[in-house]
């Protein structure tokens, strides 16, 4: 037996939190890239690029967070999304394309492991809430 009604508040807390920190990371990075560049020693139009980039999304993620239920589909989207921006993230550090500062390298991990474990967390909170998925095949 699920409890559906907790698993789903469960979800869309995570989902609420995501939006925030994507939308207050990507407000972030497309405002202020220039002055964090030196800083970071990643290049202002990616942090630009990325921040801009991350302000949709995070409107999207808000968006489900603030349903009853959110669709399985669309949190299955995020949560893929999500593991994405982890991937390209520690890509972007060992294709050498850039070369961040220490603090550079550390706020990419950072951001990284912050998105990995809302993702996580989502895909915990998404198998509770459809144990089953649709067609019988589980999550």
């Amino acid at each position: 037996m699920t409890h559906a009604p907790s698993t789903h508040l469960f979800v869309r807390r995570l989902l609420l939190t995501d939006a925030v920190v994507s939308g207050a990371t990507g407000a972030l990075m497309a405002v202020a890239a220039t002055v964090l560049e030196p800083w970071l020693g990643l290049p202002a139009p990616l942090l630009r690029f990325a921040g801009i980039v991350l302000l949709p999304f995070a409107a999207v993620v808000a968006w489900l967070g603030f349903q009853n239920a959110p669709a399985r589909a669309g949190v299955q989207a995020i949560i893929a999304t999500n593991f994405a921006w982890v991937a390209g993230s520690v890509l972007l550090l060992i294709a050498g394309g850039v070369s961040p500062t220490g603090l550079g390298v550390a706020f990419v991990l950072f951001q990284a492991a912050v998105v990995f474990v809302l993702g996580e967390l989502q895909l915990v909170g998404l198998r509770k809430s459809h144990p089953q998925g649709f067609g019988g095949q589980t999550v």
